[in-house]
């Protein structure tokens, strides 16, 4: 994942040894550490182990999947997960999905080509709407099917890949002026 830094603080994690989160000083090159994951073991983590998507931070929570697919809620001054859930993603090792904020709610591309539309709160995972736009390929080393290039988004058009090709979905006509 990307490193994430937000008002002041630095998260960085990996798949083995889960996440840190740093106060970076203000005044020199300085960081002190907030909280790290207790846990070393990819099976049971405790706050998020992050592989290839970057968590979405919104005010005082992030929300990110962990190393067997977990979309989690993290409050992040405490490192505590609030919540956790498989709907959008599955339960397979290295499960991937990627997170685009998009007004109100949250736009996330997990592997198996699926576009979905939830609302991503303290209190829980709501989903809106999933399409499936793109059939996945065959992964590394013999992996199940998977797409884990990152979407891009613009002018209310969706383009996605896998191996084999390229595609943009209009996601709609602007909603009218009142």
């Amino acid at each position: 994942m990307t490193p994430v830094h937000h008002q002041g603080k630095l998260l960085v994690s990996s798949f083995y040894s889960g996440s840190l989160l740093l106060d970076l000083d203000p005044a020199k090159p300085a960081a002190t550490q907030r909280w790290r994951s207790r846990r070393t073991d990819e099976h049971e983590t405790d706050v998020i182990h992050c592989l290839m998507s970057t968590p979405q931070v919104d005010g005082d929570h992030l929300y990110g999947v962990d190393s067997y697919g977990q979309l989690r809620c993290v409050e992040i001054a405490t490192g505590k997960r609030l919540w956790e859930t498989l709907a959008p993603t599955g339960k397979e090792r290295w499960s991937n999905a990627h997170l685009t904020p998009n007004g109100d709610a949250t736009f996330i591309w997990n592997e198996r080509g699926e576009l979905i539309i939830a609302r991503l709160s303290p209190e829980k995972y709501e989903e809106l709407d999933r399409a499936r736009l793109l059939e996945p390929t065959v992964g590394s080393e013999g992996l199940r099917p998977v797409t884990w290039a990152h979407p891009a988004y613009a002018e209310r058009q969706c383009y996605a890949r896998n191996d084999r090709e390229i595609i943009r979905v209009d996601l709609g006509s602007p909603a009218p002026n009142n």
